[in-house]
């Protein structure tokens, strides 16, 4: 069987999470990593919810780094709930939200209007006129009318200009008068501003509203329909940009540490992705506190054990990663002999993997680029070394000498301290974390092993 190089090129495309479209084929590109990632987190997650709490609303946070595969776990966590009767929305806020300015008002807006526009596609549950809600939208209506032309008012499709069907419920109503508002504000930064006047004073009456018209409600009339709840999964906040706000506070830890009650108090269950970087910053317990939970932490998949001796099972579960793109219909040992269709040598293929760090996305990210590189199959050694130091050439230049310093001490002691300069390590994935049965530790990028300047 010869493979299909576009296929198989489009198969490795690094930005695009699994479960989102041909779930059929993509069930088989799945790899289970939990073994070889300290646990089973998204069972954790599940747990929490359809075992511990099913008629008690939770809100819970998951992190790890950008590109870890958080979102293709999200998305089995989804199917998993819906498999035990729970109605489940899932969607990536940052669609939505400009991540770089994000206030709380904006995402709970976001998330009513993804709740109203899933519940408004169910026959058989139909809510009270939102009336709340539609007074909310009303005062933004005469906000923005002050503040647009007419044109711009008949746009938004704000109460009394816009040209808006209306259901009985309303919920139609509401989720595309937020969602018209929404992609306004995400264009500009001067309406954001307005709209963050006006709806921060009332941000506690908002969730009142949202919880006393449209879930708390939602929750009853699912129950009725013989579903355990409803349940939000709200993904890429941990994308939130860490810029300061205006008089100073980074804002990841704005949203997440002073704001977090705000977030936690919605009635119904919640997921949140945050950014992993929040783990390490002084107010860490503050956050927890406010949240009463612990964040569950996806870490990389480990190549090789804190002693530095090879992890056999990461190496093979990041070979079926790749294998499964070209081969999912194969099983695992069949694939396996199929190795030098893609590579010269498997040990290109293990040299693909180790370099990557165990980050998914770096692995398909490499394999992409290679497979470009190579214009064709198997791909060599000499062309993987090529994409790979074109990668370490882009990740030194964003490393200074303050940086530098800091990556020697990780490489002695594989610890993280919990300042401003180790996050920014996390955060720019200079560093990665791994877990084992004694719990986290943690590693420089490969990427960047080779670097003169780490040696120094």
């Amino acid at each position: 069987m010869t493979i299909n190089v576009k296929a198989f090129f489009q198969a490795t495309n690094p930005g695009k999470a699994l479960f989102k479209d041909n779930q059929e084929i993509e069930q088989k590109y799945y790899i289970d990593f939990s073994s070889v990632r300290g646990g089973q987190i998204i069972e954790d997650l599940k747990d929490n919810i359809a075992m511990w709490s099913p008629d008690e609303p939770t809100c819970q946070l998951f992190t790890g780094h950008i590109g870890c595969g958080k979102s293709t776990e999200l998305w089995r966590l989804k199917q998993q709930l819906e498999a035990e009767d729970f109605h489940v929305i899932y969607f990536e806020s940052d669609k939505d939200l400009e991540m770089g300015d994000i206030d709380v008002s904006d995402i709970l807006l976001t998330m009513a209007r993804q709740v109203s526009e899933s519940l408004d596609t169910l026959e058989k549950v139909k809510l009270e006129e939102p009336k709340g809600l539609k007074g909310i939208l009303d005062g933004v209506g005469k906000l923005l009318q002050t503040e647009l032309d007419i044109s711009a008012e008949a746009e938004l499709g704000v109460p009394g200009v816009g040209q808006v069907k209306v259901d009985d419920q309303g919920l139609e109503f509401v989720a595309l008068g937020i969602g018209k508002i929404t992609a306004k504000a995400k264009a500009s930064p001067e309406l954001r501003s307005k709209l963050r006047d006006y709806l921060g004073p009332r941000t506690n009456g908002i969730i009142e509203t949202i919880n006393q018209e449209l879930l708390e409600p939602a929750h009853e009339k699912l129950k009725q329909h013989g579903k355990n709840g409803l349940v939000v999964i709200v993904d890429n906040l941990d994308k939130v940009d860490s810029s300061p706000k205006p008089w100073g506070r980074p804002q990841p830890e704005y949203l997440f540490v002073d704001r977090g009650e705000q977030l936690a108090s919605l009635h119904c269950h919640v997921i949140y992705t945050l950014p992993l970087a929040l783990r390490f910053c002084n107010d860490y317990g503050t956050l927890t506190q406010r949240f009463k939970v612990t964040p569950q932490v996806l870490p990389m998949v480990s190549i090789q054990s804190r002693d530095g001796k090879s992890c056999g099972e990461g190496m093979a579960r990041l070979r079926q990663l790749v294998l499964a793109r070209a081969f999912p219909n194969l099983e695992e040992q069949q694939r396996l002999e199929k190795i030098t269709e893609i590579f010269d040598t498997q040990e290109t293929l293990d040299y693909l993997c180790q370099m990557s760090g165990g980050h998914v996305r770096n692995v398909l990210r490499m394999l992409n680029d290679a497979i470009k590189k190579q214009k064709g199959l198997p791909i060599s050694r000499e062309n993987l070394d090529k994409v790979i130091q074109n990668l370490r050439n882009e990740r030194i230049l964003a490393v200074d000498d303050t940086e530098w310093e800091l990556l020697r001490q990780v490489a002695k002691t594989q610890k993280v301290a919990g300042d401003d300069g180790y996050q920014r390590l996390i955060r720019s994935m200079f560093v990665y974390e791994y877990r084992d049965d004694e719990g986290p530790w943690f590693d420089i990028n490969p990427i960047l092993q080779d670097a003169v300047e780490l040696k120094k």
